[in-house]
């Protein structure tokens, strides 16, 4: 075989190419390539990917960190500074902005990385036939001569010529910019057709509309269509969420305010008191120094990715940065039952066929377990059943297995299924049965299909059966119930009597088993296959019970669902009564009433809406319902998730607040469409998640509530002194030195706080309500005028003792750090008391934060080369003992307030 890359002519032509000449050219064949070989041209060819979009550049990142106004502002007053000599205050202005911007760089890349790494763990997968076996690899290991399996729903991984398909289309807008799905078929088009109309081929980065299809990797990476006209894949997503433009408005309106300040301060002191104009200036500079929070973004920002690697380690993977915002205002989660409700381990226990009844024994996917006939009176017959004495039950699981796209498979002692659970059940039971799969297929070979679509809700084969071609349909029994017209029983073949198979059906559902139905049509006259051809006169053989049980973890988390003031809604295609019972077991069913597909179809908008907030069952319902729910839902004012695999829940995942794909059973087109990704398909990651959302946008308002004080007090103890008309407590560079180490140590502690006890016992967070609410402000002006007190009191105290002005705002500053660090403490918690041996020490990250802190004020009171930078003098114990003391006041009267606020509330 040739070892050299694909060019874009032969990639070009494969489209007029026959599906033997392309085998052949590519030295494969309809098995697929052996693993070493796969191996071999993986490391000729390369990885099938695009290159990818390049992220911003380091100095970008850099530059980026002062493209907000604030940070503007203090280059603007380092530029003014040095313009009036003073070179010392210009350069500490732009040294602390420039540490500023370099924390924020360092985050903000930290956070991309975060980011990037999260979004690699979302690399598509492929499904492909390596050494004869179908094997599911990630996409980038697909190399040309792979032959790979695509059904609904899947995203194309590489350049196909398609060599078989059923009913295929694929929506190509993506390549083309055509926006009706393309139907696919094997032969080969003029060499001159137009990349649309290459209807033989498959091109990667498409999605799977429909039908099921095999195909031969003819190219991968660069060499495919999509990589040649260079449609790359979307690099990481920009940190801009809209908390981070609700923060860029509120910088805004705060530098407008600060500029105000300052400049009404300078004028004051100017014209009132007959200060110099240059030490005015150098005042209303030291107070927008002190007022403005510089470091508030690159926590911000922080918060979020580290909110999005946590959820990423308990399966969470979020692709869109707003989705952890939304999360905490989610009051309703719309699930699907099947996987993600429950453990998605279907095993066969009932089977009516005919007039009999049988009990199926085991549990998994070991073909392990007895099946006994159940008599009249329900009790159990003593011993197995030899499948030749029961011809009707051996022709079910015949025509069960054949319908079936599943395969058993084993690794050691474990058994497993390749393909959908639900089918893979069946093939379990058929083994119970003695029947041999592999060899009943070879026997009996597929002639045509059509794959199952929820639309249908049936699956449909031709095979070669008793020496005819035979229709064998698998599906709703409801469906099936309609489309049949006779039964087996045993006196042969008679008229079907619907409402003794409902009964049976409604007897199976009530015990919480899916159910499924068999039904087979004689004969057609050819082997190709179409929907009419089964929509009247089936043959109904019988119904099989699946049992798939709760996921003992989706109960608890249902239970603090509610606690949290969110409605779990199940949304399942299976029978009502089904549904219900397994709602039960779950604990979240209020109310006895499901409401059917059928119900939703014959409602009208108002209606559906009406009743969207009593029901929290819906059955038998198909991907276009769930659009409807969720508008119903959003216009009663709900925030919801909505949950979904297939590539008709794509609609309904982009209009929820929050689409959520699984991420084992999901389709690419699913993920596509999602913000969320459950790498587990388990409903009590969705719970999780939604505690992790709260947690982040929790400790975002800790820390905002946090910083301000600081930055208020500073402001503020400037602006007083200058309009009091007395000497400033804090000079512009020690509030820049404030500002820093702030920013850098206490600031970013509370980014890693963990959640409070009580967070998922408090109601939805309301998506319209303000970051900064009245609440929140009044703590801010509350607390910075604590922080002002203990500034002027330490500051006065010592100026009355005839010491020297600069030791006098060593302390005030000393002051406002430790003062700070004491209201950090406070700050674990909002309104919940922190007066507790785990209130005040059980975060590590706070007192690592507060040892930092004094760490570097020990250094700026008692260091040489920083008393002369700062102008600071040496602090004797007493000095510290007042400041110690007020620092517990501060903590005392903020706990006050807090329990003030807990009695109000």
């Amino acid at each position: 075989m040739a070892k050299t890359p694909l060019t874009n002519e032969t990639t070009a032509a494969w489209h007029s190419t026959g599906v033997d000449e392309a085998i052949s050219s590519l030295q494969s064949s309809t098995a697929g390539l052996s693993s070493q070989e796969a191996e071999s041209r993986l490391k000729t060819h390369g990885p099938n990917r695009l290159q990818q979009e390049q992220a911003r550049p380091w100095y970008r990142r850099f530059v980026d960190q002062f493209n907000n106004i604030l940070m503007l502002i203090l280059i603007v007053a380092a530029t003014a500074s040095a313009l009036l000599g003073h070179h010392l205050d210009a350069a500490a202005i732009l040294g602390v902005v420039v540490i500023i911007a370099l924390i924020g760089f360092i985050q903000e890349g930290k956070a991309e990385q975060a980011i990037q790494s999260i979004r690699n763990m979302l690399s598509p997968q492929a499904t492909v036939l390596r050494n004869g076996q179908r094997t599911v690899v990630d996409a980038e290991t697909v190399v040309p001569g792979d032959v790979v399996l695509i059904e609904s729903g899947d995203r194309v991984p590489a350049d196909l010529r398609l060599i078989e398909v059923k009913r295929f289309c694929t929506d190509e807008a993506a390549l083309t910019g055509e926006s009706i799905p393309v139907d696919k078929h094997t032969l080969p088009v003029s060499a001159n057709a137009d990349l649309a109309e290459r209807s033989s081929m498959a091109y990667a980065s498409t999605i799977v509309v429909q039908g099921t299809a095999k195909g031969l990797v003819v190219a991968t990476g660069t060499q495919t269509e999509i990589g040649k006209i260079s449609e790359l894949v979307r690099g990481v997503e920009q940190l801009k969420t809209p908390l981070l433009r609700q923060l860029d408005r509120a910088g805004s309106m705060l530098a407008f305010f600060i500029l105000g300040a300052a400049a009404l301060t300078a004028a004051v002191g100017s014209f009132v008191h007959n200060q110099p104009l240059d030490e005015m200036f150098m005042a209303a500079v030291g107070l927008a120094v002190a007022a403005i929070p510089e470091g508030l973004p690159a926590i911000v920002t922080i918060s979020l990715a580290l909110g999005v690697q946590r959820m990423a380690k308990r399966k969470a993977i979020i692709r869109r940065l707003p989705a952890v915002e939304t999360l905490g205002s989610i009051s309703t989660i719309f699930s699907d039952k099947t996987g993600t409700l429950t453990r998605n381990e279907m095993t066969a226990t009932a089977i009516w066929v005919g007039d009999a009844q049988y009990a199926i024994e085991g549990t998994g996917f070991t073909p392990e377990g007895n099946i006994r006939p159940i008599a009249a009176d329900s009790q159990s017959q003593p011993s197995s059943i030899v499948t030749e004495d029961h011809p009707a039950l051996s022709h079910f699981l015949t025509v069960a297995s054949l319908c079936n796209d599943a395969e058993l498979s084993q690794s050691g002692d474990a058994h497993y299924v390749v393909d959908d659970p639900t089918e893979g059940a069946l093939i379990v039971a058929a083994a119970k049965a003695g029947l041999e799969i592999q060899p009943l297929r070879e026997r009996h070979p597929r002639l045509d299909a059509i794959p199952f679509e929820s639309e249908h809700k049936y699956m449909a084969t031709v095979n070669e059966l008793d020496g005819s071609h035979r229709v064998l349909v698998k599906g709703a029994p409801d469906r099936l119930l309609e489309m049949s017209s006779h039964t087996l029983s045993q006196e042969g073949l008679t008229p079907i009597d619907r409402r003794q198979w409902e009964e049976r059906i409604e007897e199976l559902s009530s015990q919480g088993l899916r159910v499924l139905a068999i039904a087979e049509k004689a004969s057609v006259d050819s082997p190709s296959l179409d929907h009419q051809h089964i929509q009247q006169d089936l043959t109904f053989l019988g119904i099989i019970g699946l049992l798939d049980p709760p996921r003992e973890e989706a109960i608890n988390a249902v239970r603090e669902c509610l606690r949290a003031g969110i409605r779990p809604v199940m949304i399942t295609g299976d029978h009502a009564a089904t549904a219900l019972s397994i709602a039960k077991q779950l604990g979240f069913s209020q109310t006895e009433r499901v409401v059917t597909g059928r119900e939703i179809e014959a409602m009208n908008d108002s209606q559906l809406e009406e009743i969207i907030t009593d029901v929290d069952v819906f059955a038998r319902a198909s991907p276009e319902h769930k659009l409807r729910l969720v508008k119903a839902m959003q216009a009663k004012g709900g925030i919801c998730a909505m949950t979904g695999d297939g590539v008709n829940d794509g609609p309904a995942l982009k209009r929820a607040d929050v689409g959520v794909a699984m991420g084992i059973q999901g389709t690419e087109a699913a993920k596509d469409a999602s913000e969320m990704v459950l790498a587990d398909d388990n409903f009590a990651t969705i719970v999780n998640a939604i505690a992790e959302g709260r947690k982040v946008y929790d400790n975002i308002r800790k820390t905002i509530t946090f910083i301000l004080p600081t930055n208020g007090a500073q402001g503020l103890a400037i602006m007083v002194a200058v309009l009091a008309g007395t000497n400033l407590p804090i000079t512009p560079l020690q509030a820049l030195w404030v500002n820093m180490v702030v920013a850098t140590t206490l600031g970013l502690a509370l980014a890693f706080e963990e959640s409070e006890q009580d967070l998922m016992q408090r109601q939805p967070r309301d998506p319209k309500a303000a970051l900064l609410d009245m609440f929140l402000l009044w703590r801010v002006i509350f607390v910075s005028l604590l922080l002002l007190g203990g500034v002027f009191s330490v500051f006065s105290w010592i100026l009355a003792q005839e010491e020297s002005i600069e030791l006098a705002r060593t302390a005030a500053v000393n002051m406002l750090v430790v003062g700070s660090a004491a209201y950090l403490i406070n700050s674990r918690f909002l309104i919940n008391s922190t007066l507790s041996f785990h209130g005040i020490f059980s975060s590590r990250m706070v007192w690592l934060a507060i040892g930092a802190i004094m760490l570097l004020q020990l250094a700026f009171t008692y260091w040489s080369v920083m008393q002369a930078i700062f102008a600071s003098e040496a602090l004797h114990l007493q000095h510290w003992l007042a400041i110690l003391l007020l620092s517990l006041v501060i903590y005392a009267l903020v706990e006050i307030e807090k329990a003030v606020w807990r009695r109000l509330r």
